[in-house]
């Protein structure tokens, strides 16, 4: 049983990884700090994704041999896209922490959700008077 749970490592790392970034999204006031732990995440879910393909004595399929078993390529691919994904979701999601510490002048989640209830409460004021 020992030998069956170290041999796995790569998917306790991935578990752990997974665990530690789910844990900042939920639990961070930072919007700096959730898109951090996003990041952490989504290479959990990669490190997964790339263990799953490794085949037990596989070689990578660049030449091809019937007799030997190679490693599967197409999580690879969908990791290298799913990397570009990432990096642009983070380019966005920096670009609207931008703006939004521009507009509310902070980037903790309460203050900002302090200022915008302010905000709309005097907005109501206003409309009704």
């Amino acid at each position: 049983m020992i030998e069956f749970i170290a041999g796995k490592y790569n998917f306790w790392i991935a578990i752990i990884l997974m665990m530690i970034g789910f844990y900042g999204v939920i639990a961070k006031g930072n919007l700096v700090k959730k898109i951090i732990s996003m990041n952490i995440f989504q290479t959990a879910v990669f490190l997964f994704y790339i263990s799953i393909a490794v085949v037990d004595g596989g070689t990578a399929p660049v030449l091809w041999d019937k007799n030997v078993p190679f490693d599967n390529p197409l999580p690879h691919v969908l990791i290298l896209t799913a990397i570009v994904v990432s990096v642009a979701t983070t380019a966005v999601a920096l670009a609207l922490i931008i703006r939004i510490y521009k507009d509310y002048g902070t980037i903790e989640e309460d203050h900002i959700r302090e200022i915008h209830t302010k905000r709309v409460t005097e907005a109501r004021k206003n409309e009704l008077c």
